[in-house]
């Protein structure tokens, strides 16, 4: 790949071996310690991924959400896993409406945790190394502690931690009967107890074999100790998860979404989350010669926000869980159906509000229909957390995974240093929406790994944090690398741009029409053209938290080495050799 453009501010990671890039500093480096070992790229994935849910407490937690895609060099074969919980059986939407007026903090929000099960699935099936081989960096990460960052600083001081509420979750982050300060070190005494007695379970079950024994590591999550922990702080609280509902989840192995961009292959995971959204605006932008337009030009920017709006007025009338929703997946994903979309596309002014529905099932075999209620605007709150990784190894297996659900709107377990998935936030209460409150229903999540294949060989995998910025911040980044020729590091650095001008994935579904974001970085110039075409302009910082945490690893098909890029807005880092 060429070189173009500005240099970066920070120089990207480079390898000829393998490589990590992931949202934190301390779990790039689990994953390059277990490279090290003889690991590939799935026992490397899980073991970043762990050290995420320890280091990154206000992101993400052990039994949140984590979505992941898997790439089998000799199988020539990209699988996806899940990694969503279920609305507990006993969740009604009747309930939440007449009790709660909403979705509320608490236990009531909680859906089945879904991410241990998704790292233990993909460690199983495509890794090769032992549980307590993979979890020993994060082990020692909470037993010994390590010093938080700013950002972990601010999360725990920012109010949000609702420590009078749940005064477990004040000692945990307290050092001397005060919340930490930055850089003090967080030691998590309780999860490094749960951790240690997992390595035990899996070291009694070694007769079982090494699937066996990691199965009953699996087990004990939810089938015993922990389980019974979860469920008993539910009851106390007010919410609905059952040792019946932890015992019955498990998280699916399946194919992953595919489409095209101008000889490039894009890969997501499925309809029950965000990640469709990602080919689908690939899809329409195709029909642009964006190159000519210019780097964040007037109308290379106008092209981006417009193609968003269409795509995720796709995502809100379409995407629900596919367990309970018929989902038009090949119409809204055809090439057809983007070119019906872009008709819909003026140069000259931006769509006031969110486009009208399309029509996909008309691009399909099997005809149905869709009835759902236009969104009115609404005022709100958006939830931040979620992080990132991602691995290639020496073999060209690839990892790419976005684990969620941080402290703050849902109490810690006690005894057990972490939080069960609170991913219910991100449900309707509204009759007629796909992804609508049902019992054992997934919500439909935002965090969405991704893979980019060229001539049928591994590209690169890439993902970010950031609620509905996800899909906008990985197409900018990718086309800033396609389009314009930059490296991962530029790419993830250049200045970015978002529409808000959808319902918002988080309760209560903040929607604000028209409304764009820029990045101060942006010149004024750009900006004002922009607002003679209708857009409705909010300014960020020059370096604004939105979809903050961009990572991901390009493998060079002429030199074969491996570059990765890791944001600096957020505490990102790559590292390989």
């Amino acid at each position: 790949m060429l070189s173009r453009g500005i240099l970066s501010y920070r120089p990207p990671a480079l390898g000829l071996s393998h490589m990590v890039s992931s949202g934190n500093h301390f779990a790039s480096l689990a994953g390059y310690e277990i490279l090290n070992m003889g690991g590939n790229a799935v026992d490397a994935g899980v073991a970043s991924g762990l050290a995420i849910n320890v280091t990154q407490p206000h992101r993400t937690s052990i039994a949140g959400v984590a979505p992941i895609l898997v790439y089998i060099k000799n199988e020539n074969r990209v699988v996806s896993i899940s990694g969503l919980g279920r609305w507990p059986r006993g969740a009604d939407r009747e309930h939440f409406v007449k009790t709660f007026g909403g979705i509320p903090d608490g236990m009531a929000r909680c859906v089945v945790p879904a991410a241990f099960d998704a790292w233990i699935t993909a460690l199983e099936r495509f890794g090769t190394m032992s549980f307590e081989q993979v979890v020993g960096p994060s082990l020692k990460l909470a037993k010994k502690g390590f010093p938080i960052s700013r950002e972990l600083h601010a999360s725990i001081n920012d109010g949000k931690l609702q420590v009078n509420r749940w005064p477990y979750d004040g000692e945990v982050f307290s050092n001397g009967g005060r919340l930490l300060k930055y850089p003090e070190p967080l030691v998590q005494k309780d999860l490094a107890r749960v951790l240690t007695n997992m390595i035990e379970v899996e070291q009694s079950a070694t007769i079982k074999g090494r699937a066996g024994a990691i199965r009953a590591v699996r087990e004990y999550f939810y089938k015993g100790e922990i389980a019974e922990k979860m469920v008993d702080l539910s009851d106390k609280e007010g919410g609905f998860l059952t040792l019946q509902d932890m015992a019955d989840f498990s998280v699916t192995i399946e194919e992953p979404e595919k489409g095209t961009y101008n000889g490039h292959t894009l890969y997501s995971s499925g309809f029950w989350c965000q990640g469709p959204t990602l080919i689908n605006v690939m899809n329409i932008l195709e029909n642009f010669d964006l190159k000519a337009l210019g780097h964040n030009s007037p109308d290379y920017i106008h092209a981006l926000i417009e193609s968003f709006k269409l795509a995720y007025s796709d995502r809100h009338y379409f995407f629900g869980d596919p367990d309970f929703i018929d989902v038009p997946g090949q119409g809204i994903l055809s090439k057809s159906y983007a070119l019906e979309r872009k008709g819909l596309f003026d140069w000259q002014k931006a769509w006031p509000e969110m486009p009208p529905m399309g029509d996909p099932w008309k691009h399909q075999v099997g005809y149905g229909r869709t009835d759902v209620s236009i969104p009115r605007e609404k005022k709100g709150t958006t939830e931040p957390d979620t992080s990132y990784t991602c691995v290639v190894d020496k073999w060209g297996n690839a990892f790419s995974a976005t684990p969620s659900d941080g402290i703050g709107p849902t109490p810690m377990i006690p005894g057990l240093g972490m939080i069960v998935s609170g991913r219910g936030t991100q449900t309707w209460l509204d009759r007629d929406h796909p992804s609508r409150l049902e019992p054992w229903k997934r919500p439909r999540l935002t965090p969405n790994p991704a893979m980019v294949f060229k001539n049928g060989k591994l590209s690169m995998p890439f993902g970010t944090p950031g609620g509905d910025m996800q899909v906008q911040g990985m197409v900018q980044m990718f086309l800033n690398m396609v389009e314009f020729g930059m490296d991962p590091q530029q790419a993830v650095e250049e200045p970015r741009v978002g529409s808000w001008s959808h319902p918002d994935s988080f309760w209560p579904h903040k929607y604000e029409p028209g409304l764009l974001e820029l990045e101060g970085r942006i010149t004024q110039d750009v900006a004002g053209e922009l607002v003679n075409r209708g857009h409705k302009l909010r300014w960020l910082s020059e370096w604004g938290y939105r979809a903050s945490g961009l990572c991901g690893i390009f493998l060079d098909e002429e030199s074969g080495v491996l570059i990765g890029g890791a944001d600096p807005r957020a505490d990102s880092n790559a590292v390989g050799r």
